[in-house]
């Protein structure tokens, strides 16, 4: 079947009483299915713009960039009586808390069910393929949700995203039950409400957050830095994204060579024509600073003593092996910010322990013995 070949017109919402009434009607069910839709490849700060909802029979598409107030979801989300239904969650958490505030209760994430299952194939496409002969459209998944009006073909593929999650969310219930594994996976839709996004600004210390930064010398890392500067005024100016303004691997090039004069920037990686017609003099007058200026070092961590990097190590080769057993990845097992935070505390006793992994009841009986077994030395 193609991709939203016999499905329902959704519903757009883009009035504030429609959007009240369509609250009142998803109110009334027990789960929902939720996706969101933003402009990260087109926007110098991207946002939501586009928040879909399935229901049994229905689609319903909210418009965000029209409506000017979304408070009327806010209740919903946050309700510990209905169930959110999302493939990957994090990012939608993220994009939703950060634009409009929203806090959320009772959230189950059919993409973090898949891993907990041990399942191969983990992206909507290929189970929608799998369990439902539903072919996606991928040419649409790098469209720009911020122009106005969508054409129907995105609209189409967008109510996709959400018309099959609670039927796939049924189907892994049964699967994680029969696995033993339901609790678990209760457990991380638990710890996904807590999820939160860092706030990159391209402040003075932006530049470390590209690739090969460190290598760079500490007076072409201040060069890159005042290149990173320039990078973003023009990138908020003309509302683009970073990297179709100048990307990453042009900024280290034009940093670690420090051109003098035109000729040498037109030679360097990424600099097109047309690229040295419109930064060239600009990008030049960041390089000229960034030479003049302090030299930049790195921020750094204080070092981890023996005993941390020593009791990491068995913890993660405890935890590979425990995974290889669960036919799942190793966070599954345990969530990186738990290993971390175990390696750093390292427990005495079961009762340290608890404290450590108090949201995560299932892991800590099935695996406190062993982990604490593997800590006794260290």
């Amino acid at each position: 079947m193609m991709a939203g070949s016999n499905l329902p017109r959704a519903k757009l919402i883009t009035r504030p009483d429609d959007l009240v009434s369509l609250v009142d009607r998803l109110s009334g069910h027990s789960i929902i299915a939720v996706d969101t839709e933003s402009n990260s490849l087109f926007a110098y700060q991207e946002q939501v713009c586009l928040i879909q909802f399935s229901i049994p029979h229905q689609d319903i598409l909210v418009d965000p960039l029209v409506l000017k107030d979304l408070s009327p979801l806010g209740p919903l989300f946050a309700n510990p009586e209905i169930e959110k239904v999302f493939h990957a969650a994090e990012y939608d958490l993220i994009c939703l808390k950060r634009d409009f505030g929203f806090t959320f209760e009772n959230l189950f994430d059919t993409m973090l069910a898949a891993r907990i299952l041990g399942w191969g194939e983990l992206g909507l496409g290929a189970l929608l393929k799998e369990h439902f002969d539903v072919e996606m459209d991928k040419r649409h998944q790098q469209a720009n949700w911020g122009k106005r009006p969508l054409p129907d073909n995105l609209l189409a593929y967008a109510q996709l995203d959400t018309h099959f999650l609670i039927p796939l969310r049924h189907h892994l219930e049964t699967e994680l039950k029969a696995a033993g594994r339901w609790v678990l996976a209760e457990e991380d839709f638990k710890r996904l409400r807590n999820v939160n996004g860092r706030n990159h600004t391209n402040g003075v210390d932006a530049c470390w957050r590209i690739g090969g930064a460190y290598d760079l010398t500490a007076q072409q890392a201040a060069v890159l830095k005042e290149l990173c500067l320039y990078r973003d005024q023009m990138a908020k100016s003309m509302n683009r994204p970073l990297f179709k303004v100048i990307n990453d691997r042009t900024l280290l090039a034009i940093a670690a060579a420090a051109p003098a004069d035109l000729e040498e920037l037109r030679r360097l990686p990424g600099m097109t024509p047309r690229q040295v017609q419109r930064h060239g003099r600009a990008l030049l007058r960041a390089v000229d600073l960034g030479l003049r200026s302090e030299p930049l070092y790195p921020p750094r961590s204080p070092r981890p003593n023996d005993q941390f990097i020593t009791r990491l190590e068995v913890l993660r080769q405890w935890r590979k092996h425990a995974a290889h057993e669960m036919g799942v990845s190793s966070d599954v097992v345990l969530p990186r910010d738990l290993l971390f935070a175990i390696a750093t505390h390292n427990p005495k006793n079961k009762a340290e322990l608890g404290q450590i992994l108090n949201e995560v009841p299932w892991r800590m009986e099935r695996f406190g013995e062993q982990i604490l077994e593997r800590l006794v030395w260290y």
